[in-house]
């Protein structure tokens, strides 16, 4: 299963949005790759996953999620009551945080204690939770549905969060032919778009 949060659609909505900004400077699409932020909490099975993300949900400190989401919208919600809807914020920090969830459910009035629930565990990115299979099938659906290359890991609990996915998730990946099992040679740009380790030609930041 894939405990969701309101960010498919805004992602996929950002993705198109760049792709678009890249024509307008003469670059390809291909020439972007695009990494999502997600959470993974991933157990032997289902079952134990959702139980384990529980227990994190348990030690959520509601004033440091608070503290991390007034950091990105650039509004100091501390003295705000958890039921107050969370208004529209005219900066930038507040524009791009809180589409993430309006854009998503146009219909729906945030307030602070919802937002600082959603961001408490995986951010403003996707928590995916189950068995090994599940996970990777909310993964690859997500990538599906919204166009991104891949996902940049965050975590609930170090190390354990990472030492799941390599002992868990990364060997159902590989065995769906979804994830490498040796490192390509080269740089990570060469890695990555599997081409020279210098910035294309069309390239705003190429120097002669």
């Amino acid at each position: 299963m894939s405990t969701e949060r309101p960010t498919a659609s805004a992602a996929a909505e950002n993705w198109l949005r760049l792709r678009a900004a890249a024509r307008v400077v003469g670059r390809g699409a291909e020439e972007i790759l695009v990494f999502a932020l997600a959470t993974v909490v991933v157990a032997a099975t289902r079952t134990e996953a959702e139980a384990r993300l529980a227990e994190y949900r348990a030690y959520v400190d509601y004033e440091g999620a608070l503290t991390l989401l007034s950091g990105w919208v650039g509004v100091d919600y501390a003295g705000y009551r958890r039921d107050e809807l969370v208004r529209y914020v005219e900066n930038d920090a507040g524009r791009a945080a809180l589409e993430n969830f309006t854009r998503a459910e146009p219909g729906r009035e945030w307030t602070v204690g919802d937002v600082a629930e959603h961001v408490a565990i995986g951010g403003m990115g996707p928590v995916f939770c189950g068995a090994p299979g599940d996970v990777a099938d909310a993964m690859e659906a997500f990538m599906a549905a919204t166009g991104v290359d891949g996902f940049n890991l965050a975590y609930a609990v170090l190390p354990e969060s990472f030492v799941d996915v390599v002992e868990l998730l990364v060997p159902e990946l590989q065995r769906r032919g979804v994830y490498k099992t040796e490192y390509a040679a080269g740089s990570l740009r060469e890695k990555l778009f599997g081409r020279g380790p210098r910035l294309s030609e069309s390239h705003p930041g190429r120097v002669a």
